[in-house]
């Protein structure tokens, strides 16, 4: 770590001398002689007239000959100023207060004769650069101060005139000339090196009077020297040295008081603060607190003031925010009752309707037969004509046209509602397409559920999803089906010989519910993993074809659901948001919103959560919704995305016997639309095993025991003596047997029953199980016919490895990549970055707790930080700045780490569903960028009026904002590409170790090269240069000590700035590249 009191010699003084060379500058190209014109003042007998036109004049050839010399100065000192007249300016542009410098004329009569030539200036900016000792203030030996000729003049504070009759030439900068005569005390505004005979002038913002002696010490006060010994007649000199503020302070104007001249000090007034090398005091601000002698302004009120305001801003967006989300749900609760009653209302007029015709019709027809059978005795009249046929009558009135539209069309969608006496009523009717307002939107889709509620009572077989079509008189929509079938499925563990599956075969159909049963170890989940492409870290043998076709199984992602056995459900969210969410981003985009409405409103309410549609699902630390309900979100999910293949992992598992059988029953709808459902079950009960189409039972270690309908498995165990007994659930008990609890029937074992599945279908049955063949043969009672049946499945086994290993290896290689042929297509990605962006918001709202946690650790971050910043010797805030930058990262990142930390179970689920990954990426980092806004604002508030820096607040953001911009990128690397734990670890240790490598100095080689790509060094930069740019006149000597010492240049804030920026936006590249793959 960097000591700003240890500043190192050589940029010290390399600082110090270059900036005494300005002095040179302005010294030589002066005219040649000035004592003509001080002789004027002499001759004159010192006339008060002539002495304001010498010293004009003497002020003005310093002044002005500074431009000559601007390239050099820029080029010796460019990386400590942006402006090199306006720092010589500001340090030795005096103006109209010259009354240091005719004092001095007055004093010494030979002023002009006593100022250091441009050649004593260059040699004491190379002695000075020659010493080794941070505090070594002795210069080299030169022509007027050495071993055999030590004048007066060589003293601190005492500078020596040339001879009487002689010229200088300050622009002479090779000879020094002969100054050893008259010695004087240095005039007042002025300082007198050690080991020169020259005076050089103070510097505004310094306080230069002559020094008294300090009896009691010695010292020349307010200076550190002392009188050279064995000299009575010697006294207290001027100043003898400017130097940094951290090593020689003496002629800087104290704290709390401001200097207009280098020989005048004022102390500052109440309401006022000076800083130290003031030239003015400065007003505070309203509401500030400055007392007499104060150096710093109190600004704690404006930093309250500041954090106030903030956060009533934020209470009131937070509070609007969720009165309108609020408000909009309550208008969506409103207009769905109005639209659900119409809808109930319509249907009830409908089947009242109904019956009344129904009834009606009965008795007009027993009315007819009975007049038919009177009337029919009479002979020669003729028969009475049908009750149907046409007679002339009146135009129909509306209310006649409106009872002959139900006769028409008694399932009309419109029912009461439509227009009486249009004879165009069916063609006017507003398709999905033309509906807008959600009252429409709502009255349409409930109007379909209450038309599919008849429909079904009506019609047992009618589809569940087709009502859409029907209602505007096309043809039905039916979903592409998938059917996959898988031939010698063998899943192996990489690198192990251990088989997690082996020789499954069979298919899964279309329109059927499949049941995969079997006791623990069996490889259930594997198998469904197998076949919804998500295995990982295995070795897949075997075929798998979808419709026929060795398509890989990605290939359908958007037509396929796979419901895990975790709930995976967005907590924060309610059930319809997490619902909706799904039908927006994977229903097909030119579907119209009302059929998208339609679509979640059906899956609510088969899934019977109408009750809980509008309540959180909760999470682990807040309550939501209960288990059962959690459970059936999550189906809901998938099949919001109406999928032609619905594969699900223990979806009735803690549920009870009521939920699952409402469960299984909003499957078996699913199922008559055509759609492949494949599902893990345990223990089900006996009238949900009954819902079931066709069983998979597996044993352990993978092996197929049976497959095929739920109908004939007893049956198939009867076939070989395994029986159920009475009031025992079948699945418990084949289950029972393959766990061992229960043992079969005598000559019959677990290990035999999947032999006698291979044998019973013809499959070829692997060479380490023949022996179980064996057995099965002698343990039967036609020993020759299982022989005979035995001998050609060895054979079998030996040629199904050659007849589909071509097969197999294409299906390794094209089970996890393909391109798409599912023939949907879902919103882009610009589309889903909306949805996206929308959800994302509702959760940060919903978060708020967590937000003021962050802000008020901010707040008491910048508090303490802006006390401890105000270090003696941390002159540009050093120290603060460094920890600001740790401290800043650390807490940033470790509250960036939630946006992908705590979300990738669920973005895994979305993206294997077919959402865009770029999509989800942004809106995380679109919302973040609220963070990155408020953060540096909040704690500001808190750091800047605690500390109160000489940099602007606005120049302390922008440097903040850029440093959370490139932090967060940090952040979500970390977060997405480790775990919690280890993403935290790593927030606390990088920026500390970082700020660690940037401290280093520059001589550290090693260090310099690391510190360049560290994004602290770019951020204490860019802070230091905001800061030490405000310091100037007395100043310069330290600015560009620091600076140098540091490696810093004034130049570069901007460019740290975009260094930040880029290293943000390259993390982010990174994290998303690691989104992309980690899900491989």
């Amino acid at each position: 770590m960097v000591e700003m009191s240890g500043i190192r010699l050589d940029s010290s003084r390399i600082a110090s001398s270059v900036l005494l060379i300005w002095v040179i500058v302005a010294a030589s190209s002066s005219r040649r002689v000035w004592c003509v014109e001080e002789d004027e003042y002499t001759k004159s007998g010192g006339n008060p007239k002539v002495l304001p036109l010498v010293t004009s004049l003497i002020y003005n050839q310093i002044l002005n000959l500074t431009k000559i010399f601007n390239k050099d100065i820029t080029v010796s000192l460019g990386y400590c100023t942006n402006d090199v007249d306006a720092d010589l300016n500001g340090a030795f542009k005096f103006g109209n207060n010259l009354d240091f410098l005719s004092n001095c004329v007055k004093e010494t009569k030979d002023v002009t004769k006593r100022i250091c030539t441009a050649a004593e200036m260059k040699f004491y900016f190379s002695s000075f650069m020659g010493t080794k000792s941070a505090d070594a203030q002795f210069l080299k030996p030169n022509i007027n101060c050495n071993l055999t000729s030590w004048v007066p003049g060589c003293e601190p504070g005492w500078a020596c005139t040339i001879p009487e009759n002689a010229q200088v030439d300050l622009k002479n900068s090779k000879d020094i000339p002969d100054r050893t005569r008259d010695g004087q005390p240095c005039c007042a505004g002025f300082f007198c090196p050690r080991g020169l005979t020259c005076m050089i002038p103070c510097p505004l913002g310094s306080y230069c009077p002559l020094a008294t002696i300090n009896k009691a010490t010695g010292v020349c006060e307010p200076y550190s020297y002392q009188l050279p010994p064995g000299k009575s007649n010697h006294t207290c000199g001027g100043a003898d040295i400017w130097a940094g503020v951290t090593s020689d302070d003496e002629i800087f104007c104290s704290s709390g008081s401001y200097c207009p001249s280098t020989t005048q000090k004022i102390q500052c007034k109440q309401g006022h603060y000076c800083r130290q090398g003031s030239t003015e005091q400065r007003a505070c601000f309203k509401l500030s607190t400055c007392n007499p002698n104060s150096d710093t302004q109190n600004l704690h009120a404006y930093g309250f003031m500041l954090i106030g305001a903030l956060s009533l801003v934020l209470i009131v967006f937070y509070n609007c925010s969720d009165q309108v989300l609020t408000t909009r749900y309550e208008r969506l609760a409103k207009s769905r009752e109005r639209a659900a009653k119409s809808a109930r209302e319509t249907a009830q007029a409908r089947q009242r309707w109904r019956l009344a015709k129904d009834a009606a019709k009965k008795r007009a027809v027993g009315l007819q037969k009975q007049l038919s059978r009177t009337f029919s005795r009479k002979s020669g009249e003729p028969p009475i004509p049908p009750s149907g046929a046409p007679k002339p009558k009146k135009e129909a009135g509306d209310l006649t046209k409106m009872l002959q539209s139900f006769d028409d069309n008694p399932d009309s969608q419109r029912g009461f509602h439509m227009t009486i006496g249009d004879k165009n009523i069916k063609k006017q009717m507003p398709t999905a397409k033309q509906l807008h307002t959600k009252s429409q939107i709502f009255k349409y889709a409930y109007g379909q559920l209450e038309k599919e509620k008849a429909m079904e009572q009506k019609q047992q077989n009618l589809t569940f999803s087709g009502i859409i079509s029907m209602a505007t008189d096309t043809d039905v929509k039916t979903r592409p089906t998938l059917e996959v079938a898988f031939k010698d499925l063998t899943i192996t563990l990489r690198n192990k010989n251990k088989h997690l599956m082996r020789r499954v075969t069979g298919k899964i159909l279309p329109g059927r519910i499949s049941a995969v049963m079997g006791p623990s170890g069996a490889g259930k989940t594997t198998f469904l993993s197998a076949v919804a492409g998500k295995i990982r870290g295995c070795v897949i043998t075997g075929s798998i074809l979808i419709n026929g076709r060795p398509d890989s199984i990605h290939s359908y992602k958007k037509i396929i659901g796979f419901v895990p056995q975790d709930d995976i459900v967005h907590g924060n969210l309610t059930v319809e948001e997490n619902l909706r969410f799904s039908a927006r981003c994977r229903l097909s985009s030119d579907m119209p919103k009302a059929d998208k409405v339609l679509v979640v409103e059906r899956v609510i309410e088969s899934l019977g959560l109408q009750a809980v549609r509008d309540s959180l699902v909760g999470t682990v630390e807040k309550r939501g919704i209960s288990g059962g309900q959690r459970k059936r979100v999550n189906v809901g999910l998938e099949m919001v995305m109406e999928p032609s293949l619905l594969i699900l992992d223990e979806p009735t598992s803690g549920l009870d016997s009521s939920s699952s059988n409402l469960l299984i029953r909003a499957l078996r709808r699913e199922a008559l639309e055509g759609v492949n459902i494949c599902m893990v079950v345990h223990q089900p009960s006996y009238a949900l095993y009954k819902m079931f189409d066709d069983l998979i039972l597996l044993a352990k270690g993978g092996l197929t025991v049976y497959h095929g309908p739920v109908k004939k498995v007893e049956e198939y165990f009867a076939s070989f003596g395994v029986n159920v007994p009475d009031r025992v659930n079948p699945p418990d008990h084949f289950i029972d047997i393959l766990e061992g609890i229960v043992k079969p029937s005598a000559g019959l074992t677990v290990e035999q029953l999947p032999v006698r599945w291979m044998l019973h279908n013809g499959y070829p049955v692997p060479p380490d199980m023949l022996h179980f063949c064996d057995e099965i043969a002698s343990a039967s009672k036609g020993v020759s016919t299982s022989a005979t049946t035995t001998a050609p499945i060895a054979s079998e086994s030996s040629s199904a490895g050659s007849t589909f290993k071509e097969s197999q290896e294409h299906s390794q290689l094209n089970f996890f990549a393909g391109h798409d042929l599912s023939n949907r297509y879902t919103p882009g990605w610009i589309r889903q970055y909306r949805y996206f962006l929308g959800r994302n918001v509702k959760q940060r709202l919903r978060e708020a707790q967590l937000q003021a946690a962050d802000y008020l650790i901010l707040l008491l971050a910048g508090a303490c930080l802006g006390t401890l910043s105000k270090v003696k010797g941390d002159t540009f805030g050093y120290f603060g700045y460094m920890y600001t930058v740790i401290a800043v990262s650390l807490l940033c990142k470790i509250s960036a780490l939630r946006s992908f930390s705590l979300d990738k179970l669920h973005y895994r689920r979305e993206s294997e569903g077919g959402t865009s990954s770029l999509a989800y990426f942004l809106s995380k980092d679109s919302v973040d960028h609220f963070n990155t806004l408020i953060k540096p604002l909040v704690f500001l508030s808190m750091f800047y009026s605690f500390s109160n820096p000489r940099s602007t607040f606005l120049e302390n953001y922008a440097v903040l904002l850029c440093l959370v911009y490139c932090v967060t990128g940090i952040a979500y690397v970390f977060a997405i590409f480790f775990q919690p734990s280890q993403a935290q670890l790593w927030c606390v240790l990088l920026p500390v170790v970082l700020t660690l490598i940037a401290n280093q100095g520059k001589d550290d080689k090693f260090g310099k090269l690391f510190s360049n790509y560290c994004y602290p060094r770019w951020a204490l930069e860019a802070f230091l240069i905001a800061n030490a740019q405000r310091y100037s006149g007395v100043w310069l000597i330290t600015r560009c000590a620091a600076l140098n010492d540091f490696g810093y240049d004034v130049h570069r804030w901007n460019y740290c700035l975009l260094r930040l920026i880029v290293s943000g936006i390259c993390f982010r590249f990174l994290a998303f590249f690691c989104l992309l793959n980690g899900k491989k």
